[in-house]
């Protein structure tokens, strides 16, 4: 079982900038794929970007050049970096981690509000 915890957002202005933080606690860490996604009011969850556990990362079109995702596994954290931030990426903000498609683990969220 692993626990994670999810933290950074908050309310900032457009053009802003705000780091999420991901933990995962009770695990091995490394091993799993570390992905961000999120979920506006009345809208599906989408994806944001994800980490592999080789270090590879993507993420989506919509945040390319804003967004960046990184891993330090010796601190069992996925950060991603929110800069050049727009009203549209207003929602909440998940981390999931996954293992062979057979562990996974969601956290509960964090808020970020880009206001206009």
């Amino acid at each position: 079982q692993v626990h994670v915890v999810e933290s950074g957002g908050g309310l900032v202005q457009s053009g802003g900038s705000l780091r999420l933080s991901c933990v995962g606690h009770g695990s091995i860490f490394k091993i799993y794929t570390v992905g961000w996604y999120r979920q506006a009011p009345g809208q599906q969850r989408e994806l944001v970007a994800t980490v592999t556990s080789g270090g590879s990362s993507i993420v989506v079109d919509s945040v390319k050049g804003r967004f960046t995702i990184s891993r330090d596994n010796a601190k069992n954290t996925v950060y991603l970096q929110m800069n050049s931030l727009k009203p549209e990426d207003t929602a909440l903000y998940y981390c999931n981690l996954k293992f062979l498609n057979t562990y996974d683990y969601w956290g509960q969220g964090t808020q970020v509000t880009v206001s206009s």
